[in-house]
């Protein structure tokens, strides 16, 4: 018999996992100064929990490990802590408000495999429930750049607004398809604006549609700058919202128009930290503002706000 891992997973030797406790311990003491607490949840979550309406969407759920117990109940691995915590929230309505908890565990996703992404691993989480302030958000991203500096990473934070997005394919006259059009306009600094109207044209938008859409996305300059040349086509909910987080920070976070971050639960404020040397090629963290899916989760018509950010262990172990 041949011996080896299952593809996508990991043994860490002591030299490795000494250095990832470290990093842990880093997070830890900076998460802890900001006030979060720690919560742990099961590996394990119902299959209808990871897949409910406000939860990852299709695209996270195509990568979900999906299984059946003894009792032939429907269960899943955990992509995220995020769902996880949202089902924590609505299961007990006596939690004062806001909540702040740090969560740092294991999660699993069958998607392809690279040098930074592998099936099995660990997701460091802060996330605040209840604060519908856009100061929770600044507070995030303080969070983020104070871990950061901890870890003696250079780091840029690329910051956007799901509400921006969802207005330029208004302004474009988009109306089907949406979550597809946000993806293929997250890929702009990856193939290139060539390569997003390509991709767009084969999903069957007219010229024109496409056209509105590269207007707005290819603006460039400081931040004030981009804010400026998208006010003059929309000035809406979400230029107001990034104008508000952005005027707390200087050089150390950009406005990213294309920023869109895979997950569909997000409402507001998103961010991805990145290394400036670019040197890793994907991101090292990321989350933003989901104020729809604890709501969704307690069966009521309320909205619970809640705002968050996930730092990967692996590319911080690089």
């Amino acid at each position: 018999m041949e011996l080896k891992r299952p593809k996508g997973t990991e043994d860490f030797p002591p030299e490795e996992k000494i250095l990832r406790n470290q990093i842990v311990e880093t997070l830890k003491k900076v998460f802890e100064r900001y006030g979060f607490n720690p919560l742990e949840t099961p590996i394990l979550e119902l299959y209808s929990t990871l897949s409910a309406k406000y939860a990852g969407g299709a695209e996270i759920l195509k990568e979900t490990f999906r299984l059946k117990d003894q009792g032939d109940r429907d269960l899943g691995l955990r992509y995220d802590l995020t769902v996880p915590l949202a089902r924590f929230v609505a299961m007990n309505p006596q939690l004062p408000l806001p909540f702040k908890r740090y969560q740092i565990e294991k999660v699993f996703r069958d998607g392809p495999v690279t040098k930074a992404r592998i099936r099995e691993f660990w997701q460091c989480d802060v996330d605040i429930v209840g604060a519908k302030t856009l100061l929770a958000d600044v507070e995030i991203i303080n969070l983020a750049l104070s871990a950061m500096k901890e870890l003696k990473l250079k780091c840029i934070i690329k910051v956007n607004n799901r509400k921006l997005l969802n207005e330029i394919l208004e302004y474009a006259d988009i109306n089907e398809n949406k979550e597809s059009v946000i993806l293929s306009i997250d890929k702009l600094y990856k193939i290139g604006k060539e390569g997003v109207e390509k991709e767009l044209q084969g999903k069957g938008l007219p010229q024109s549609q496409i056209n509105k859409i590269l207007k707005i996305i290819s603006v460039s300059g400081s931040n004030k700058a981009k804010l400026d040349q998208i006010k003059k086509i929309i000035n809406k909910q979400g230029i107001k919202e990034l104008e508000e987080v952005l005027k707390y920070f200087k050089n150390e976070v950009e406005f990213a128009p294309t920023l869109a971050r895979g997950l569909s639960y997000y409402t507001g404020t998103i961010f991805e930290i990145v290394l400036k040397d670019k040197s890793l090629g994907c991101s090292i963290g990321g989350g933003g503002r989901y104020d729809n899916m604890i709501g969704s989760f307690a069966e009521k018509n309320e909205i619970i706000p809640a705002i968050g950010i996930s730092f990967g262990l692996e590319p911080l172990s690089f």
